[in-house]
């Protein structure tokens, strides 16, 4: 199987994400040019971190017209695996391939650290190589990590078990101090419909081997990869 990293101007968590499948998991990789229609025969496709083109408009309202999108959409309605990392998160809410937007963090200050992350559901080819109610340790990166919807589809992600992550303590208590930034019901990441897409702010790419400090995020490529072999 072949990863694809998507690169866009202003992306700079491309080459963890290339590091993170090509040499801790020795799978093949390559990076996608943004202005690319081609997906290059990719079977799992990350969307990095980064401030796509600057992030001048809106985080990812930009990146969402770029050429490759249109190859990837139609990749992931096809049940391609598609995930979104930071700013791949917040591209993947303005391509409409997931629900709500993610907003300045309450704060209003960019937040830097590792963060306790929930594991919500082990039901999903991303979250299988982990156990429900499982506390990981994982950084995140952003200023604009604050999720959003209105209240409907904040349920509907409840009722259809499509919320991934949510911000926790390290006794995977939802307190507000544990909440970064502010996100709507401490979620931290979500799937699509079909979970086949999932979109999350936290860097597992910066926690796959002893040097992070946490090897926490290694067994979501494992999922993805076991998942496609």
């Amino acid at each position: 199987m072949k990863f694809g990293v998507v690169v866009f101007p202003g992306s700079n968590c491309d080459h963890d994400a290339f590091y993170a499948i090509g040499n801790i998991l020795k799978k093949p990789v390559e990076f996608i040019w943004h202005q690319s229609q081609d997906l290059a025969g990719c079977d799992a496709i990350i969307l990095p971190g980064g401030f796509s083109y600057g992030d001048y408009l809106r985080t990812g309202a930009i990146a969402r017209f770029s050429p490759v999108m249109k190859s990837i959409e139609k990749f992931a309605k096809s049940g391609g695996m598609v995930l979104g990392i930071c700013n791949g998160f917040q591209i993947l809410t303005e391509a409409g391939l997931l629900p709500g937007i993610l907003l300045r963090n309450a704060g209003l200050g960019f937040v830097c650290k590792n963060v306790g992350l929930k594991v919500e559901t082990s039901q999903s080819l991303f979250t299988s190589g982990y156990a429900a109610g499982q506390t990981l340790s994982i950084p995140v990166a952003h200023h604009d990590g604050n999720y959003f919807a209105d209240p409907a589809t904040l349920d509907r992600l409840e009722e259809r078990g499509r919320i991934a992550f949510r911000y926790c303590d390290a006794e995977g208590e939802l307190k507000p101090e544990a909440n970064p930034n502010g996100s709507a019901r401490h979620i931290a990441g979500i799937f699509n419909e079909s979970k086949n897409v999932l979109g999350l702010m936290p860097h597992p790419e910066n926690a796959v081997e002893d040097l992070h400090g946490s090897t926490d995020g290694r067994a979501m490529f494992k999922g993805i990869v076991e998942a496609l072999s």
